[in-house]
Formats: C-alpha cells, sequence, structure tokens
C-alpha cells in the first residue's frame, strides 16, 4: 500500500448526546460542514474527546455511520476510526465495518488492562487486527498518559515496517520529542507521523510534522492555521505568541474539565 502523509489540522469531534445521554447523530453533518468551512481536512473519530472507550459498539458503528454518510463524497476529508484496543475481537469487527462503510482508516491503542509486556507483543495485537482490512491505512494511537502502554515509537514502526503492509503511521499523543523525530526520519520519513498535542504544535512543525489531530481544531482551528502560516514564514515570533494563546487557551479548558 502506498502511504499517504496526510497534510492540516485533523480534528478530534466529540460524540454528540441530547440532555438524556442518547447518542445524537443528527448533529453530525453541520458538525462535519462547520469543520469544512474552518478548513479542517479530516475527522479522527471515537477517540479520546469523542468517548470511544465509554460508548457501546453499536453506538460506535452509528458514530462512525453518521460520518461516512455525510463525508464520504468528500475526498478531500479523511475520517479514520478510533478502534479501541481491549477486546480485539471488537476491534477487528470496528475495522470491518469502518471499511464496508468507506471510511479512510483505522486506528488502535494497545491494550490499557492487561498491557503489552513489550514492542514486540504490541506489534502481534497491530498486525492481528491491521490484518483484517488490509486495503485500509492502520495508524498506531500513541497516548500512554492515558493508555498507559510506554512503548517507544521507534522500536514499534520497526517492528512493523515490513510486517503490516497497510501500516501507515503514528497518531503521537505524547511529548517524547526525540523518539518523534526518530519515527519521522526513519527510512526518510517512510511513516506518517500525525502530531497529537494541540500545545505542542510549534515544536512538532521544527520537527517536520505536516498534519496533526486534536480536540481544540474542533473549535479554533483558524489559531493553529494562523501558527502554521507564520512558522512556514519564519516568523518565529508571532508563531511562539500564537502557540502560548493555545496554551493559554487549553490551561483556561482544563479548569472546566477540559
Amino acid at each position: 500500500m502506498k502511504i499517504q502523509h496526510l497534510q492540516g489540522l485533523i480534528s478530534a469531534p466529540f460524540t454528540p448526546f441530547d440532555s438524556n445521554g442518547k447518542l445524537d447523530v443528527s448533529l453530525i453533518p453541520p458538525y462535519y460542514a462547520f469543520l469544512k468551512r474552518n478548513g479542517v481536512t479530516g475527522a479522527f473519530i471515537n477517540g479520546s474527546t469523542g468517548e470511544g472507550v465509554s460508548i457501546t459498539l453499536a453506538e460506535k458503528k452509528a458514530v462512525a455511520q453518521a460520518w461516512a454518510d455525510c463525508s464520504n463524497h468528500d475526498d478531500d476529508f479523511k475520517v479514520m476510526v478510533f478502534l479501541g484496543g481491549t477486546c480485539l475481537d471488537d476491534c477487528i469487527d470496528l475495522a470491518k465495518h469502518a471499511y464496508e462503510i468507506g471510511l479512510y482508516a483505522v486506528s488502535l491503542t494497545g491494550a490499557f488492562y492487561f498491557k503489552p509486556a513489550n514492542v514486540d507483543v504490541l506489534a502481534e495485537t497491530c498486525i492481528k487486527v491491521g490484518e483484517s482490512v488490509p486495503n485500509m491505512p492502520f495508524y498506531y494511537y500513541h497516548i500512554p498518559v492515558l493508555s498507559g502502554v510506554n512503548v517507544a515509537m521507534y522500536d514499534l514502526v520497526r517492528a512493523l515496517d515490513g510486517k503490516l503492509p497497510n501500516f501507515a503511521g503514528v497518531k503521537y499523543t505524547h511529548e517524547d520529542f526525540m523518539d518523534f523525530q526518530s519515527c519521522m526520519s526513519y527510512e526518510n520519513g517512510k511513516f506518517d507521523m500525525l502530531w497529537g498535542r494541540d500545545e505542542n504544535m510549534l515544536s512538532a512543525l521544527v520537527l517536520g510534522a505536516k498534519g496533526a489531530v486534536g480536540s481544540t481544531f474542533n473549535y479554533a482551528a483558524p489559531l493553529y492555521y494562523d501558527l502554521i502560516d507564520a512558522f512556514n514564514a519564519n516568523d518565529l515570533v508571532k508563531a511562539r505568541a500564537l502557540q502560548q494563546k493555545s496554551i493559554d487557551m487549553i490551561r483556561f479548558l482544563g479548569k472546566y474539565g477540559g
């Protein structure tokens, strides 16, 4: 499989519920339209922001179907779905469903209760799930602060290279810039490394990141595009100021649960 390196801002959408806590997928089409107006290039659905680990299998499929229905016509908007990581059969079921409804990619994190003992076990898990949808890009979701799976992504990338043909890259939500740069540089940038820490985006841009997945892109995408433009224009004073604005916003949101 030819690996496409995604660019721009990919939103990590919220999963919409009504006031009674029931899933309300009717909000997803206008949500998609709003993201498009702000220049967002994709959606990483059912992830951490989308509370994917807290909703039922049926709800996950309903969310995925709603995003497929409103965005499958749009080749410039890539939807990838987070599968989970604890029950592999459920993950495979969700992956096959994502393929059947025409979504772009799937993503998996390591099991976060009975955690993989080492990189080889984690790689075996990725291969088992990834092989179930051989024609879809497969991304590993690295978020050790929540998963507790503390495996260096450079080791995982090397373990999967040549073993999982549809392995596309990593959604990297961590602060280990040495590891991130090593992944970026591996085999002349073979794999797609998507940055996942909005508050550190400027640092990732310095290391060559071209695509990012983030929760604050849901409502502040113009801020980050201004940051990217300032960085590309070598206006680091402006870029740092915009990154600080992002940090201040995120710190403020943290006071109310994030």
